[in-house]
C-alpha cells in the first residue's frame, strides 16, 4: 500500500478530509504534526510530533521517525502555511519530489515573495520593509498603502492607511498582534481592482489549472477578510489567460516544482499583480467547493504527491462556490440560529459551523479563523453568489462578553 505523510497544523476538518480521501484511494497516512512530543501518542492517532518553530530539528526528527517505524513513503502533503516548509525539507531529505525548501521559504515572507516578484518583472507596486530607511525620502510611501505582516497568512494583520495617522495605528496594531514593537512589516502601495484565486498543481515545474475563483465581494479595507469564492470565472478568456500566464511565471520566480499551490492576485487596467503564491491547496474546507470528475482535490493532491497518474481534472458542476462565514463581533461563541432554513435556500448543498459554543472569536485583522462554511452550487455563479449571500442573511449569531455568562 502506498504511504504519505500529511503535515497539518492541527487535527481539524480539513485534516480529516485528507484522511478520508487517503482511505478512499486505499493510500496509508501518516499525521505530522505540531504537538507534544513528551506525552506518548496523546490523540491515539500515531502522529509524530514535530515543532513548527523549529523546521531543521523537525525535519531530521520525521525522517528518524520513519526509518524508526519502518515506513516506505511515497510522497508528503501538507495543508496549513507553517508546515509546509517543514514538509519541503523532509522530501529533500528522502528524495521525493515536492516543492524545493528555498521556495517554500520564500512563501512564508511577503517583502521577499514581492522582491521575487519584481525582480522577474512582474506588475508589482512599490514596496519596502518598515525598517527601510535610504536617507533620500525614497521610502516614503504614497497613500493609500497596505501594512502587512511578513509571514501571517489568510488576510490576518493586514491592513489599509489612508493617510499618516492610519499609518501610525496600522503599525502598532500589527506589531501588537505580532506581540512584537520592533517587528519588520511589509509596506506597499494599494493596489486597486477586483481579487481572484487560481488553484493549481506544479508538475516538474509546469503549472496545471485546476480551478480560477472570483471573489465578488469588494475588498478594498481597511481589512481584507476574504467571504466568497465563486467558480467558474466569469472575467473574459483574455483575463483568465493573463491570470494563469502571469502565476506561472510568479511560480517559477520563487521556485516552486512539484506540488499543489494557491495563488492570490488583483487584476486592473495595468494587468495582473500577484499578491502571494502559497506550497498548499487552498485551506480550511473550501476544497469542498471545487468539484472534479472523478476525483475531489483532496484525492488530486495525493495521488500527484504520489506519483500515481490521474486523469486531467474536469469540473463537473457548472458552478460552485464557498462563503467562509465571518466572525460577526468579538466576543464568546454562544450560539448560532437559522442553520436549517440556510440550508433550505435553493443552491444550497451545506453549511458546517466550525466554531464551537464557549470559543473565544475575534474578526479580523487580530482574528485567524472563521465561524464556519456556506457551500452552494448551481447554473451559473450569479446564481451561486445570490445563494450564498441569501444564506448568510438567514444565520444569527449569539456572542456573549465572557464565558461567565455562557456558563450561568
Amino acid at each position: 500500500m502506498p504511504h504519505l505523510l500529511l503535515f497539518a497544523a492541527t487535527t481539524g476538518y480539513q485534516v480529516r478530509s485528507f484522511a478520508e480521501a487517503a482511505r478512499r484511494l486505499g493510500i496509508g497516512v501518516t499525521l505530522v504534526t505540531d504537538r507534544c512530543h513528551i506525552m506518548e501518542d496523546p490523540w491515539g492517532d500515531a502522529a509524530i510530533a514535530i515543532r513548527f518553530e523549529e523546521p531543521e530539528e523537525s525535519a531530521v526528527a520525521v525522517a528518524a521517525a520513519v526509518h524508526e517505524r519502518g515506513l516506505a513513503i511515497n510522497g508528503v502533503v501538507a495543508v496549513a502555511d507553517k508546515p509546509t516548509h517543514i514538509a519541503a525539507l523532509v522530501a529533500e531529505r528522502m528524495g521525493m519530489p515536492w516543492h524545493p525548501a528555498s521556495a517554500t521559504a520564500v512563501c512564508g515572507d511577503k517583502h521577499r515573495m514581492r522582491s521575487l516578484f519584481a525582480a522577474a518583472g512582474l506588475p508589482a507596486p512599490r514596496h519596502f520593509l518598515s525598517s527601510y530607511d535610504p536617507g533620500d525620502g525614497s521610502a516614503v510611501m504614497e497613500f493609500p498603502c497596505v501594512l502587512k505582516p511578513l509571514g501571517l497568512s489568510g488576510s490576518r494583520g493586514v491592513i489599509r492607511a489612508n493617510n499618516q495617522s492610519e499609518f501610525q495605528s496600522a503599525q502598532a496594531r500589527i506589531r501588537q498582534i505580532l506581540n512584537d514593537p520592533a517587528a519588520e512589516l511589509q509596506i506597499e502601495q494599494y493596489i486597486p481592482g477586483r481579487e481572484f484565486a487560481l488553484e493549481g498543481l506544479m508538475t516538474q515545474g509546469e503549472l496545471q489549472l485546476l480551478a480560477i475563483f472570483d471573489k465578488p465581494d469588494p475588498l478594498e479595507g481597511p481589512y481584507f477578510e476574504e467571504t466568497i469564492y465563486v467558480t467558474p470565472s466569469l472575467e473574459s478568456a483574455a483575463t483568465q489567460q493573463a491570470i494563469i500566464a502571469t502565476t506561472r511565471l510568479a511560480a517559477r520566480a520563487l521556485g516552486l516544482w512539484h506540488g499543489p499551490v494557491h495563488a492570490e492576485m488583483r487584476v486592473n487596467s495595468s494587468g495582473v499583480y500577484m499578491l502571494e503564491i502559497a506550497a498548499r491547496p487552498i485551506g480550511g474546507l473550501c476544497a469542498r467547493a471545487l468539484r472534479f470528475q472523478p476525483y475531489t482535490l483532496e484525492e488530486l493532491v495525493i495521488l500527484h504527491a504520489i506519483g500515481a497518474a490521474a486523469p486531467a481534472a474536469g469540473m463537473y458542476t457548472p458552478a460552485s462556490g464557498v462563503m467562509m462565514i465571518p466572525v460577526p463581533q468579538t466576543g464568546i461563541f454562544a450560539s448560532l440560529a437559522g442553520v436549517d432554513e440556510a440550508r433550505a435556500v435553493p443552491g444550497i448543498d451545506d453549511v458546517i459551523i466550525t466554531a464551537k459554543p464557549g470559543e473565544k472569536l475575534v474578526p479580523l485583522p487580530e482574528g485567524a479563523s472563521y465561524t464556519g462554511f456556506i457551500f452552494g452550487s448551481g447554473p451559473d455563479p450569479h446564481f451561486v453568489t445570490n445563494a450564498l449571500r441569501q444564506a448568510h442573511r438567514l444565520l444569527r449569531f449569539e456572542m456573549l462578553a465572557s464565558l461567565h455568562v455562557l456558563r450561568n
